[in-house]
């Protein structure tokens, strides 16, 4: 064709696309299809009689990329299907921005049979035949496999395997930018994928072949003559491997209802024996590996497609079908992923609003409403700070729904996002409560009383400040304080394996710094209680409150009741000393590493209380792995540092409180095994990892025997 001929065929062809986009469209999540007889002129190009209707299938400028692709080029992929499996829809025409495919007669299965209905038994079993047919496709007509698909094409491990790391690098890592710190909110973790890859388990060999990998109602044709009675198309999803993948996306994908699953297994492997046996050995055992992988993968384009459905239509209805929507998908990837704490629905919606807000320049019906989002309401408690005026809170809370996945922490109490703010010199953190937190240790103060008096006192301790204090929407309440990392764009360092010398030194000195807080303007009732005593029955508390379910579990580990535990800590006492304000849970990840002489910055304050000063020596020790030079460096320096109404009789007294704390931990960490609650926090995860050892340690503390009833248990307990 010469130079002026295939111009003008590419003027008549981007003529007729621009024809087809007038016409009614059947919009999918990758491309807008738009049936349309051809005319005169492009029926000549493409050797077929006028009239003839074709699908002009238009690949959607804004779609997101949430799918796994395996081969780029559709076309390629429907030659080799109807070499083998016609008939099959032909690529007429392939450009970047569309393709002509031939029209496929009949109406789509969704159309006559909707998701959740149950398919007919003819029909299915059909469809079920349409996929052992696929096994038929020689993989010599097939494009070339990339270069990291397994070399052996019957290892249904190493299949599964590239499907999740191809999961990571096709959908995750490319939206992790402007969705990883919504995914962070939620509780997904950037390398959550690399963490279900590493749990894939031996399989048994099944021989590769041919799969659609996207087979649901909208993909299937009903035609009208019965020969074939269904034709699959949209094949740009197709894939070479593990038959059992296919099979598992088309049971999740085609909503059939759940009492219909069996029926269609069972037929899947009937006409799978039928043309390639080997498909369907392990089907009992292996069937649920590709369904968690389904479900697990399914979480990001589902969340990301219900956060992006809110920029073009935001109204509390659509917010709250975005909300339900994404419910639906963690609870459904929960189980493969190991999310051990799904949000609640209010959480979702705030994690989801403050995205869209912080994308407020976007295109967005409903301005007026998002308005809402540049609205706060300030505590007041807390006075606005010259330094960090009511423009700079409202910058901050803009810029918090924006902050990457790096910059967003979820801990067991809190969400925290580092945010940079205009025209403030250092990054601040934003900072929520986590909703329908599962907490036994009670809260005595607030972490912001606690913090200004730290800041106004004047001592030498290293503490966030407080820059605000506040309410915004939807009924979310937040802070913001100083960040205290030493880089925005890496996480903080935290001593997690113990403290250096020279940190165990500074920490010691904050800690005696603190006895210079006037603890009386906290908590004025604390000076004239018994401290020792009022600790035991916090713990004697703790135990009452437990639930049915943890309690019994105590029981059978060996562990006392309430009115037993009492008895036990009332035989131990310690001296009186002078009150302090302590901080009251210095564990690892709550002391932030710096590079002056203070060492460690002390965060989260939420626990503080007031107290005997060497509760918080020994809590610390108990909580971080602490060398016994350490330890004797640490009591050494505090002694030496504290008048004597501070420290009297710490050497016979310490240890009470050490095995007080050994108790707690062994209450708290089973209620958490029990529970399932906190367990993607670091410091619990570590507890409850070294249970068996804390079980021993407590009973021993105790003077109890173990159990020895506990062995079904104590393996069910240490997960």
């Amino acid at each position: 064709m010469g130079e002026r001929a295939a111009e003008a065929a590419s003027s008549a062809l981007a003529a007729f696309v621009r024809a087809a986009e007038a016409t009614k469209e059947s919009s999918g999540h990758h491309n807008r299809n738009h049936v349309l007889p051809l005319t005169p002129e492009v029926a000549r190009l493409l050797g077929r009689e006028a009239g003839t209707p074709v699908t002009v299938r238009i690949r959607r400028a804004d779609a997101l990329p949430v799918v796994i692709r395996t081969w780029q080029d559709e076309a390629a992929i429907l030659r080799a299907v109807r070499s083998g499996l016609s008939p099959a829809p032909e690529c007429l025409v392939k450009r970047a921005e569309y393709s002509i495919h031939s029209y496929v007669e009949g109406v789509p299965l969704s159309t006559v049979c909707g998701n959740g209905k149950l398919v007919d038994t003819l029909l299915m079993e059909a469809l079920v035949e349409l996929l052992a047919r696929m096994t038929q496709v020689r993989r010599a007509v097939l494009p070339a496999l990339p270069t990291c698909w397994p070399a052996n094409h019957s290892d249904s491990q190493a299949f599964l395997k590239t499907l999740v790391r191809l999961a990571d690098e096709q959908i995750r890592t490319p939206n992790w930018a402007e969705f990883g710190g919504l995914f962070k909110a939620l509780g997904i973790s950037d390398d959550a994928m690399v963490r279900l890859s590493e749990r894939v388990p031996s399989m048994a060999r099944r021989p590769y072949s041919l799969l659609h990998a996207d087979l649901h109602r909208d993909n299937l044709i009903v035609s009208y003559d019965a020969a074939p009675p269904l034709v699959c198309v949209d094949w740009e999803l197709a894939t070479y491997g593990d038959p059992l993948h296919d099979l598992a996306t088309h049971l999740v994908r085609m909503r059939y209802p759940r009492d219909q699953w069996s029926e269609v297994i069972d037929a899947w492997a009937d006409a799978m024996r039928a043309l390639q046996p080997g498909a369907v050995k392990g089907l009992a055992r292996d069937l649920r590996h590709y369904l968690d992988f389904e479900r697990a993968q399914s979480v990001y384009p589902d969340v990301m497609r219900a956060a992006r459905s809110l920029q073009g239509s935001f109204t509390q209805r659509s917010l709250d079908e975005a909300t339900s929507e994404v419910s639906r998908a963690l609870e459904t990837a929960s189980e493969p992923l190991r999310l051990r704490n799904v949000p609640a629905e209010d959480e979702i919606e705030r994690a989801l609003f403050r995205w869209l807000a912080s994308r407020g320049d976007g295109d967005v019906s409903g301005r007026h409403w998002i308005a809402k989002a540049c609205d706060w309401r300030p505590d007041p408690r807390f006075p606005e700070q010259p330094a960090f005026p009511a423009s700079a809170v409202r910058d901050a809370l803009l810029a918090e729904g924006a902050a990457p996945a790096h910059r967003v922490f979820k801990g067991t109490g809190h969400l925290n996002s580092v945010v940079q703010v205009p025209g403030v010199g250092t990054p601040v953190v934003v900072r929520r409560k986590l909703a329908n937190v599962l907490r036994r240790e009670p809260v005595y103060l607030s972490e912001h009383v606690v913090l200004r008096a730290i800041q106004e006192s004047g001592v030498r301790v290293a503490a966030p400040q407080v820059l605000a204090l506040g309410e915004s929407y939807p009924d979310d309440a937040f802070s913001i304080h100083t960040y205290v990392g030493t880089r925005i764009d890496q996480p903080p360092g935290h001593p997690v394996n113990g403290l250096l010398p020279h940190e165990a030194d500074a920490l010691v000195h904050q800690l005696c710094e603190l006895t210079g807080v006037d603890h009386a303007l906290i908590d004025p009732q604390a000076g004239g209680i018994d401290f020792n005593e009022w600790l035991k029955e916090q713990l004697v508390g703790l135990v009452r409150n437990l639930p049915k379910e943890s309690l019994q579990l105590a029981r059978t580990l060996g562990l006392p009741d309430e009115r037993r535990l009492r008895e036990i800590l009332s035989r131990h006492r310690v001296s009186r000393r002078a009150p302090a304000l302590l901080h009251g849970d210095l564990n690892p990840w709550n002391l932030v590493r710096r590079t002056d002489d203070l060492a460690l910055t002390i965060i989260d304050w939420e626990m503080a209380l007031v107290g005997d000063p060497l509760y918080d020596l020994v809590r610390h020790m108990h909580l971080t792995p602490t060398r016994p030079e350490i330890r004797t460096r640490m009591f050494r320096r505090w002694e030496e540092k504290l008048p004597k109404r501070y420290t009297k009789d710490w050497g016979k007294d310490w240890s009470v409180y050490r095995w007080i704390e050994i108790v707690r931990s062994a209450y708290i960490d089973l209620d958490r095994l029990a529970t399932r609650a906190s367990l993607d926090a670091p410091n619990v995860r570590r507890a409850v990892d070294s249970y068996a050892g804390t079980l021993a340690a407590a009973t021993a503390c105790l003077g109890l025997p173990v159990s020895r009833t506990a062995n079904p248990y104590l393996a069910r307990a240490l997960g």
